[in-house]
């Protein structure tokens, strides 16, 4: 994959990751009850025991939301910056389903198939989480989804669409 798109679109996807999660130097449950830290860090290298520096936050973050990036374009190819972003920013917030799995996801089958406008009108269904056994809409990811969906749907100005 191209350098420059991918750090673009890191960059584009880390504007809506940082204000959507906040940052928390000690681990949390979110309400799903996952064990998260920093900038909606996840997995099995969380520790609750600890306070993460802000040096830490930033590389997870980094480190993430690049491989984020990277399953995005792995899965769908060449994708326009903004989709890539957009997309790159849900991978790093919910997996790679949304955008890899074409079985289970609209969304995914909508981006593999070239709909691309169709595939950014399916983020704001990604705005539930389950809570207790109960899938709910959570108002934060309702904001997130709806400002991928605008990052998504922005079509490129003049020279150097391809970024």
């Amino acid at each position: 994959m191209d350098l420059k798109r991918r750090t673009i679109a890191a960059a584009m996807a880390t504007a809506i990751a940082v204000p959507a999660e906040g940052l928390r130097q000690w681990a949390y449950r979110d309400p799903p009850g996952i064990l998260t830290v920093c900038y909606g860090h996840t997995g099995p290298s969380v520790r609750p025991d600890r306070a993460y520096s802000i040096e830490e936050c930033k590389s997870l973050l980094s480190t993430d939301m690049n491989a984020a990036i990277e399953t995005v374009e792995r899965c769908v190819p060449g994708l326009p910056v903004n989709v890539l972003a957009a997309f790159g920013d849900a991978v790093y917030n919910l997996g790679p389903k949304i955008a890899c799995d074409t079985k289970n996801s609209t969304a995914a089958r909508l981006l593999k198939s070239g709909q691309l406008d169709f595939a950014c009108k399916q983020l704001p269904r990604w705005n539930k989480a389950t809570v207790m056994k109960v899938s709910v809409e959570l108002p934060g990811l309702t904001k997130r989804r709806a400002a991928e969906m605008s990052l998504c749907l922005t079509k490129p100005a003049g020279r150097g669409e391809g970024v």
